[in-house]
């Protein structure tokens, strides 16, 4: 396992990310897996054996039930908690209630403290903005977040699905008050969906912030299980909570494409090399990966391994590349233009 420094802090997180979605059977989240505690404590231990110390979850995932899972798995583990980074978010709705959600005061600090009931912890190691929908709270979200640092709740504070005006402009107001700036942003992306690198990574980048990666397998389509034939199965897919496969599939497919005989001279697996061309783009601090059993997991831990030549590299990179757009197309020609 590698271990990368999670943006500018000094806390470091391993290169694979256990996801805790499919922990729990209740609500619109069971349809991600509903693994009960004995499934999730067996991942949790796979997933330590194999150097994982970052595990991913949100207080939303199952009505909380992810987070007791996780939890009670460290416990009955016999797990340390402090050679553990736990991770979690807020936001989204957790009651009936006008104030069961959001990114108020009231909210978030009803809601840290029940997720540090469910994670059975005193401590939360990065504690993240679900989304930023309604733009309009984030800043007193921010002054909150802040007072958690202070108290000694939460470690670190981070963000997920975020526009880059957006995390600029939170970046900058915490800096200019000088309280704790967001130190990761979780986002989507894979070989088939590289929207991320059109403003965000860039700003990730400069600002040095860590890039957390969910969906790398976008909704399991680069596990290489699906054909163009098989549009039923494509379509089951795609009703599915948050698998939706790319808009252009045909350009999905022909990544698929390329991918299927790499995988074949390399006698390892297509959802491999997927995760495995993440690790190789320099932005990414960590990827992100659930699992409904533990032959799923063990599969994607080999992506560790998973070595690509330069001309491998370039082959994938020109398959799945954006398209150019302005204002990056002018600036493109301007570079090849001589005046």
């Amino acid at each position: 396992m590698n271990y990368k420094t999670l943006g500018n802090t000094g806390l470091n997180v391993s290169g694979i990310c256990l996801g805790t979605m499919t922990f729990g059977n209740k609500g619109f989240f069971k349809a991600m897996g509903s693994l009960g505690q004995p499934t999730a404590d067996k991942l949790v231990k796979h997933a330590v054996d194999g150097g994982i110390n970052f595990i991913d979850t949100a207080n939303v995932y199952s009505e909380g039930l992810s987070e007791e899972f996780t939890g009670q798995a460290i416990r009955n583990l016999g797990l340390h908690r402090d050679d553990l980074v736990l991770a979690t978010k807020v936001k989204a709705p957790m009651g009936s209630g006008p104030n069961d959600v959001g990114l108020s005061r009231k909210h978030i600090l009803r809601q840290v403290d029940a997720s540090l009931r469910r994670l059975k912890t005193d401590y939360i190691d990065l504690y993240q903005i679900h989304s930023v929908f309604p733009w309009e709270q984030v800043e007193e979200a921010l002054n909150t977040l802040n007072s958690l640092i202070v108290t000694g709740k939460v470690r670190y504070i981070g963000v997920s699905n975020i526009s880059s005006w957006q995390l600029m402009k939170a970046l900058a107001y915490s800096t200019s008050l000088h309280i704790e700036r967001f130190a990761s942003l979780q986002a989507y992306y894979s070989l088939a969906v590289r929207d991320v690198e059109r403003e965000l990574l860039p700003l990730v980048q400069d600002q040095k912030l860590g890039l957390l990666i969910y969906s790398p397998l976008s909704g399991g389509l680069l596990s290489g299980k699906y054909d163009r034939d098989d549009q039923a199965a494509i379509e089951g897919r795609l009703r599915q909570p948050f698998t939706a496969m790319p808009g252009d599939r045909d350009k999905a497919f022909a990544i698929l494409d390329v991918l299927r005989p790499m995988a074949e001279a390399k006698q390892t697996s297509v959802a491999q090399l997927a995760l495995a061309w993440l690790r190789y783009q320099p932005a990414v601090t960590s990827v992100i990966i659930g699992a409904t059993k533990e032959s799923q997991l063990q599969d994607n831990l080999k992506s560790l391994d998973v070595t690509f030549t330069a001309d491998e590299l370039r082959q994938l990179d020109e398959v799945s590349k954006l398209t150019a757009e302005y204002p990056q197309s002018l600036f493109e020609t301007i570079a090849n233009v001589n005046f």
